[in-house]
């Protein structure tokens, strides 16, 4: 018989649980996972429980701000002036903003 594996609680987590999402909602979801640094699991099970999420600032999540800022850049070039800005977009700046206030905080 194989041995348990437990989390860090001591907890053995064998359910499973799935759900579908747009595109759109996908691409907010890894988003705030990249900038949390937590893993999708971990991230998923503090918001659904409403725990806060604290972001710990390390490499990984300097890589992820660097990256998600040059596609709002890039995006906000996109639109030029002209163009409605998305909600998604909005959301995304809003959580970029949010990471780094709290990062500036901890200083």
């Amino acid at each position: 018989m194989s041995v348990k594996v437990l989390d860090q609680q001591g907890r053995w987590r064998n359910k499973t649980v799935a759900f579908r999402v747009s595109p759109e909602e996908d691409e907010q979801i890894e988003a705030a996972v990249r900038l949390s640094g937590l893993t999708k699991q971990d991230y998923i099970i503090k918001r659904l429980q409403e725990k806060d999420v604290v972001v710990v600032g390390n490499p990984r999540v300097y890589k992820a701000l660097k990256n998600e800022l040059a596609r709002v850049l890039d995006e906000l070039q996109r639109i030029d002036g002209g163009g409605e800005v998305s909600r998604g977009l909005m959301d995304t700046i809003e959580l970029i903003t949010l990471t780094m206030q709290g990062m500036k905080d901890e200083k």
